[in-house]
């Protein structure tokens, strides 16, 4: 059960962030490295 509620949120996240990607300005690189820094820190701290 917890392993299909992180499956899908995950699926979620990603195509939010995707979506993000395509708005945002500058180089697409950078973002996604932001992202996964501050999503490590959140999971992180979480813990």
């Amino acid at each position: 059960m917890a392993f299909q509620t992180t499956l899908g949120w995950s699926l979620i996240s990603s195509g939010i962030v995707t979506l993000v990607l395509k708005v945002l300005p500058g180089d697409s690189l950078w973002w996604g490295l932001l992202f996964l820094v501050v999503g490590a820190t959140v999971l992180y701290i979480r813990t």
